[in-house]
């Protein structure tokens, strides 16, 4: 009896099987473990998670890594797609010209028009002239409220700007309710004497006026050229609960639309496609090229900085003189990116239109050659390098009750979706394209200008609910759920995702719809996708009502939502889907681990 151990590389995860191989050919499986992958897929560094598998593997069978025989390991292309993110456009808004403000407390309801007078100068104001009073965190909130109330019978004050977070508590102590905005971090920037307009939204809603450039030039007397060049503050004012628009001379607000620039396709049929174009024509010049040898980009503009940019990164990895870096799949996504606006005064964003890029990077040098050599010399066995991914999976898939050939699988990982379509006769028709789950986490982390890859990667794993008593929540699917004990109070009014360990608080303050809005549309953008154009390339004859059998597998279709939506989509094709269970005790995950110690068997016969 010989102990085969199969070991699959992922961009996340690195997961092993060891299986008890007889001499009659069988194969008697007999543990799996999984580790977060080390370094970057491919590379020498992924030796650590390999190790650290296998030793939890033979650990819960009581043997150890010395009685396996043979260490067979999956060829493992790097995909690099977590730093391809580039905006198309930029507002530009130069001399302190506008307050993009959301602050979680604003006080008071409407519109207010008026000069700026900060606090400290309220001698200077001129009786029956309308005023913005801002005041900055060297007064408390009982001394804003006392000077505005002793003012209040001599000077017409509008509304009010604080840089601390007391909009409530001053406004509780005023005897004339004004609109308020706090929490404006360089207050001290603010122009004395310049006209502004300040509203603050009904509680449930957002700006109106001031998120319509015909509505800021109505609040402050713009002619039309004004307007025009009001229209970027504008739109970085959409959804805002609370907004000041600064009107100052010298047209010094602009939109500066930056070089996308092309994309080159070096293929069978070489073409270039315009990053402006947006993500579904880039996507259809990828389809129509052919075999791809290398993509690039146009040289000092946004995608071509972009793609040497990945090429760079892979540079780093490998280091031989030789190295032939070549880009040869791309998935691209139209996305939004929150672009911090220049000139803004409390670190208000912009959602600009943005590209997102997964890219796969292959070298001439083979990385798996030295990770296999590196194990063989620490381990001490023989260690070779076993299989293409998508094949491995299709016979890992196999293994799922129920299943039969003509199969296709669907494997969905990290970096990058296999797919490879099994023929009655055994013939194995394959590809292995760009772009999977952190995709989908770049995304989520992008469109909700999170700054945390973690949580994001937790939002896209965990569906989400609302905290609305220390005894019940709503959930995301409008569910009421009812608690036996209560709630921790730290929970209390927040959005939550409900892990298997317990609840994770999201810190920032977005509405649950909007966090499912992203997490949804970034999963259909990149799964469904990909799902597609994977699928299509395997199908007999490129046509997916060929395909009757569709079963996922990787940690992709462990999603709590991803395997729903593909099912729904292949629900025309009249495709049987769902997840793999690999042995039948698996589930989607272990495939291609599975499949590298079956293959053994299938050389020795």
């Amino acid at each position: 009896m010989s102990l085969i151990a199969g070991v699959d590389i992922g961009n996340s995860t690195t997961e092993v099987c060891v299986g008890e191989a007889a001499a009659d050919g069988t194969i008697h499986f007999l543990t799996s473990a999984s580790r977060p992958t080390t370094g970057t897929k491919g590379t020498v560094a992924n030796t650590h998670a390999i190790k650290a598998a296998l030793n939890r593997a033979m650990s819960s069978i009581g043997r150890t890594i010395s009685d396996i025989s043979l260490i067979r390991l999956n060829e493992a292309a790097p995909v690099i797609g977590d730093t391809a993110m580039e905006t198309l456009t930029e507002t530009i808004i130069t001399d302190s010209s506008m307050i993009g403000h959301n602050p979680s407390t604003p006080a008071g309801a409407g519109q207010a028009v008026g000069e700026i007078l900060l606090i400290n100068n309220l001698s200077r104001g001129i009786p029956g002239s309308p005023y913005i009073v801002a005041a900055d965190d060297s007064y408390s909130y009982e001394e804003v409220a006392a000077i505005l109330n002793q003012s209040a019978d001599t000077l017409d004050i509008a509304g009010v700007i604080l840089k601390a977070d007391e909009a409530v508590l001053v406004e509780n102590r005023l005897r004339k309710k004004i609109p308020i905005i706090d929490e404006v971090a360089r207050i001290d920037k603010l122009p004395d004497g310049v006209l502004a307009a300040i509203e603050v939204a009904l509680p449930g809603q957002t700006v109106r006026m001031l998120s319509n450039p015909y509505g800021i030039a109505t609040l402050l007397h713009l002619n039309a050229e004004e307007t025009r060049t009001v229209t970027p503050i504008a739109k970085s004012l959409i959804g805002k609960r609370s907004a000041v628009v600064l009107k100052t001379p010298g047209g010094n607000v602009r939109e500066n639309v930056l070089p996308a620039g092309e994309i080159y396709l070096d293929a069978e049929n070489s073409a270039s496609i315009n990053l402006d174009e947006g993500a579904a024509e880039i996507m259809k010049a990828v389809a129509d090229a052919g075999k791809i040898h290398d993509i690039s980009g146009q040289p000092d503009t946004n995608v071509g900085n972009m793609l040497t940019r990945i090429k760079r990164g892979m540079g780093e990895l490998d280091h031989t003189p030789d190295a032939d870096i070549r880009i040869t799949d791309i998935l691209a996504v139209d996305t939004l990116a929150p672009v911090l606006i220049s000139g803004a005064l409390a670190g208000e964003t912009c959602l600009e239109k943005a590209v997102g890029i997964a890219a796969m990077v292959k070298t001439q040098h083979l990385p798996m050659r030295e990770i296999a050599d590196k194990l063989k010399m620490e381990l001490g066995m023989d260690v070779r390098i076993a299989g293409v991914e998508a094949v491995m999976a299709s016979l890992g898939a196999l293994t799922t009750p129920g299943t039969k050939l003509p199969l296709a699988i669907l494997d969905m990982g990290g970096g990058s979706t296999d797919a490879a379509v099994i023929s009655e006769d055994g013939r194995v028709t394959m590809t292995h394209q760009a772009g999977a789950g952190e995709l989908v986490s770049m995304l989520i982390e992008t469109e909700l200008g999170l700054g945390d890859r973690h949580i994001a990667e937790q939002i896209k794993k965990y569906p989400l609910a609302k905290v609305e008593s220390l005894f019940h929540m709503r959930m995301e699917n409008g569910q009421m759920t009812f608690v036996d004990e209560s709630i921790d109070p730290r929970f209390y009014g927040r959005v939550i995702l409900l892990a298997e360990d317990g609840y994770i608080r999201i810190e920032k303050e977005i509405p649950m719809e909007k966090i499912v809005q992203v997490r949804r549309d970034a999963k259909r953008k990149v799964f469904v996708t990909n799902a597609f154009r994977a699928l299509k390339s395997v199908a007999p004859g490129q046509d997916l009502k060929n395909i009757s059998n569709v079963v996922l597998v990787g940690g992709s279709a462990e999603d709590f939502e991803i395997p729903e939506m593909l099912m729904e989509e292949f629900a025309d094709y009249r495709i049987v889907c769902g997840r793999g269970n690999i042995r039948g005790t698996e589930g989607p995950r272990n495939a291609v681990a599975t499949g590298l110690v079956l293959s053994y068997a299938g050389e020795r016969q």
